[in-house]
């Protein structure tokens, strides 16, 4: 490997850089077999943390220092905190910043927050925060209660058969939403030492007041809950009170996490204080417990930072690992592999969850995206599982094609009315929900998207099952979804480039030809966003902007999925390829991955990014495989 290092850059072969990439790969493997790699966000789980504890009464000098250090240390020079890199300021993520930072004893004054405070007040102040600002704010009397939307806790009753049930939200919204209904009820109030007069514009946003639209009329029936909230007598509001407490304990998790995930967790942990439930109480001691591994602690010139996963990924790390292994060459029964395989296996779900409330019939089977979350496996990660399990040569293979066939029935279970799959829920596509006041940010439900599909496509073809009506619907379904351009949208990454390098490869692997107009399509808008330097890259305002469609600073990860897609398309010999593959060797380092600074994973399009720290690396190694090993 020291000949290796030592080589220049122009004179590396792809199966060198290959070479170093699998060895920095195996190199990050846990000894408990599995990989993960960081999930970046922004600075609300950092700020919103800090807000907690300082509810709670919990908070540390010790805490708060490193936490703000970093907090600041993502400071834009124009005072703003965004939601992605290199992304413009973010008008809630910068307020909640602010908040924080005064918490932490940052003077008004100081030049910093002086910028920060001049762009939210140029960009509508507190009153134009969305939502959950506003949640946080009203915690510590910075909002008034009556001025935010009204959740009561008698939607728990709801059947699910009834609009605007629980079940009708996505898995993430619908945990976030019932412990929210407690705290909007009991309206806590705990004054900070500090104030927020000075992001206050003093300007009310107009409300949307014509009630045959359906944000109209969802506005006047939150007057009516909020008139319902004031009346003495509320026959219903013990009992659902108690009923969503029981909702919420019945869903935690083995590692104390409410789905794996900050939002629901922080508002479940909220709902039970306010309820009565004391630190010492197992869930809540639990839950504190969890959150503490998702805390990341790190020395900087400047001290040390601490900052907070919103996530982790260690199942769908493991198996896109495991596939770039496989990809690569490296021996199916690698040792590196087979651990992997034993840690997977020991992971899969084997008890029902929420979505047996849409498909009761389907038995449990797949796997989860985190540690801890059997209630919500997803049917992505599922995919992804078996796509990497059927490739290794485990000695037990009894086990692994029980495993894998149990994936398979539960994933042709949970396919949508349309031929589509949705990430957790099966037909979770009512409309109606997102038009309340209450969802102004993020995704709240989970309908059918095109990578998602085309990963359970891609897994149904590689276990013989193209011609099975379960794929050929899904097939069609990704052929309806292609873009007028050639792409496809992509929902969990970033972005067309994203759903394009998921979506050509799978129609190929179901039997589509290279040679389909659709493919073809495919590969001409590639071409044409190809940048000059023979990367790829994509832009996450693309989400709100077509005009960054396919536009952006070229990434290790973007460019592996375009080349994916183009390799299954063909096109190996194509000048794209080979300038895209090149770009992968100039660019790694040499230690063997990439920089990539960028976020390339999606949260809730248009608000909230991830950067998956190993997606620079294991999307390359598959790239770089397929290329080399077709060679």
């Amino acid at each position: 490997m020291t000949q290796l290092a030592e080589t220049p850059t122009a004179l590396r072969s792809p199966a060198d850089a290959l070479g170093r990439a699998v060895a920095h790969l195996k190199g990050l493997q846990e000894d408990g077999g599995w990989w993960k790699g960081e999930l970046e966000t922004n600075v609300t789980m950092d700020a919103e943390d800090l807000l907690l504890r300082e509810f709670l009464g919990i908070r540390t000098a010790a805490e708060t220092e490193e936490a703000a250090r970093w907090i600041r240390s993502q400071q834009r020079e124009d005072g703003t905190w965004a939601t992605f890199y290199g992304g413009p300021g973010e008008l809630s993520t910068t307020v909640e910043a602010w908040v924080a930072l005064r918490l932490a004893g940052d003077p008004v004054e100081a030049p910093h927050m002086r910028a920060a405070q001049e762009f939210v007040l140029a960009n509508g102040g507190l009153e134009a925060t969305r939502v959950f600002t506003r949640i946080w704010l009203a915690l510590f009397g910075l909002w008034s209660w009556d001025d935010l939307p009204n959740m009561p806790p008698e939607l728990i009753f709801l059947p699910s058969w009834f609009p605007l049930n629980v079940y009708d939200w996505g898995c993430w919204a619908r945990q976030t939403v019932v412990p929210l209904t407690i705290v909007s009820t009991l309206r806590p109030v705990r004054p900070l030492p500090v104030g927020v007069d000075e992001l206050r514009t003093g300007v009310r946003p107009r409300k949307e007041r014509r009630p045959w639209t359906w944000s109209g009329a969802f506005e006047y029936l939150d007057k009516a809950l909020h008139t319902y909230a004031k009346l003495p007598v509320k026959p219903l509001r013990g009992l659902a009170m108690r009923t969503a407490a029981e909702w919420i304990l019945a869903r935690q998790e083995a590692d104390g996490s409410w789905g794996g995930i900050q939002p629901p967790w922080v508002y479940s942990l909220l709902a039970l204080h306010l309820l009565g439930y004391s630190f010492e109480h197992p869930a809540v001691k639990a839950g504190f417990a969890g959150l503490d591994g998702f805390i990341i602690r790190e020395e900087t010139p400047d001290g040390w930072v601490r900052r907070l996963e919103a996530c982790q990924s260690p199942v769908w790390d493991t198996g896109l690992a495991m596939t770039a292994l496989h990809d690569a060459g490296v021996p199916a029964d690698d040792p590196a592999l087979l651990k992997a395989a034993d840690w997977l296996l020991g992971e899969e779900v084997r008890v029902p969850g929420d979505w047996a409330v849409k498909r009761p019939a389907t038995p449990p089977g797949g796997w989860a995206f985190e540690f801890a979350n059997d209630i919500y496996p997803d049917t992505d990660d599922t995919a992804e599982v078996v796509l990497a399990l059927r490739r290794t040569a485990h000695p037990d293979r009894p086990r692994v094609k029980e495993a894998i066939d149990r994936a398979v029935v539960w994933l042709q279970g949970m396919q949508s009315r349309d031929g589509g799959w949705g990430a957790f829920d099966a037909d979770n596509t009512r409309e109606l929900t997102t038009k309340l006041p209450f969802c102004d940010f993020g995704a709240v439900i989970d309908p059918p998207s095109a990578d998602v599909t085309a990963h359970i496509v891609e897994m149904m073809a590689a276990e013989g099952l193209a011609n099975s009506p379960e794929c050929r619907r899904g097939v069609k379904w990704l052929l309806d979804a292609q873009e007028d351009d050639g792409s496809w949208f992509g929902r969990w990454g970033a972005n067309h480039l994203y759903g394009t390098g998921a979506a050509v490869p799978a129609l190929v692997a179901a039997g589509v030809s290279p040679g389909d107009p659709a493919v073809r399509r495919a590969v001409k808008w590639l071409e044409s966003c190809q940048n000059p330097d023979g990367g790829w890259g994509e832009d996450l305002r693309s989400y709100r902007d077509p005009a960054w469609i396919g536009k952006g600073d070229s990434t290790a990860s973007q460019t592996a999925w375009a080349l994916l897609a183009l390799l299954a398309a063909g096109e190996r010999e194509s000048a794209m390829v080979k300038r895209g593959v090149r770009w992968l060797v100039e660019t790694q380092r040499a230690d063997g991955t990439w920089d990539e600074p960028q976020f390339t994973g999606t949260g809730f399009p248009g608000d909230f990014y991830i950067n998956y720290h190993l997606y620079r690396l294991v999307f390359p190694v598959s790239a770089l495989g397929r290329y080399v090993e077709s060679a």
